[in-house]
């Protein structure tokens, strides 16, 4: 089943950020022609944070750039939301969002073999991109965080193609759902339970089983503000 066309297809280079000793690539911009594809994403793209970004479970970041037009009814015009990249997105489409989408899906897209490993975390770096303080918290109450693929087939990526679902072994469980459970009922048991069946990343799965274990939820601050109520 065809899902959707990739309308820009992005890359970005690491350099310094807002912060002192902070390092971000969120800055994507769109390149044309077919951009090889392999197991920690594409040629040329890189992150300023390799704790957190990037890696085998986040080898690209697809956001849907019909959001852009919700952010802007909520932020009003900004030159950051004139054209995909805001996010620090790697794939741009329309038509194709986080209901469209469950957790362990399939997609083929020419020789490459794309799985929907996770939604999006969003974290203190889209504070400071777009100069508004809990901008992280509004993406994340909002739903509209995107996601993550990983690749289980090399090949090349290019404007133009299409994604193809190919396997949905976990329709139960939309990228809607997926975000409910994490942060609008993040210590609903039986979901979590349901959800700690799924192959999760691992860093998934260690916050699932801690909520289960300790019926706490876990400190977003760091996450969210850049803030460590730790320490």
């Amino acid at each position: 089943m065809q899902l959707a066309r990739i309308e820009q297809l992005l890359v970005g280079k690491a350099v310094p950020y807002t912060r002192p000793g902070t390092h971000s690539a969120i800055a994507k911009q769109a390149v044309a022609g077919p951009v090889p594809l392999g197991p920690e994403g594409l040629e040329g793209d890189e992150q300023g944070d390799r704790k957190v970004h990037g890696g085998v479970d986040k080898a690209l970041h697809h956001y849907p750039y019909e959001h852009y037009r919700q952010w802007i009814e909520r932020l009003g015009p900004s030159a950051l939301l004139a054209c995909p990249g805001a996010f620090g997105e790697n794939i741009s489409t329309l038509g194709l969002g986080e209901a469209d989408l469950c957790l362990g899906d399939v997609l083929r897209c020419g020789e490459a073999l794309l799985e929907v490993a996770q939604t999006r975390q969003p974290c203190w770096k889209l504070n400071d991109r777009f100069g508004i303080p809990d901008m992280a918290l509004q993406v994340q109450q909002s739903g509209m965080t995107g996601w993550y693929y990983r690749v289980l087939e090399p090949g090349c990526l290019e404007a133009g193609r299409m994604l193809v679902l190919e396997h949905r072994p976990h329709p139960r469980w939309p990228l809607t759902r997926v975000l409910e459970v994490l942060y609008r009922r993040p210590l609903d048991q039986a979901a979590l339970h349901e959800l700690s069946e799924l192959p999760l990343v691992p860093s998934w799965r260690k916050l699932v089983e801690r909520r289960l274990g300790q019926r706490s939820v876990e400190d977003w601050n760091k996450r969210l503000y850049g803030i460590d109520t730790q320490g």
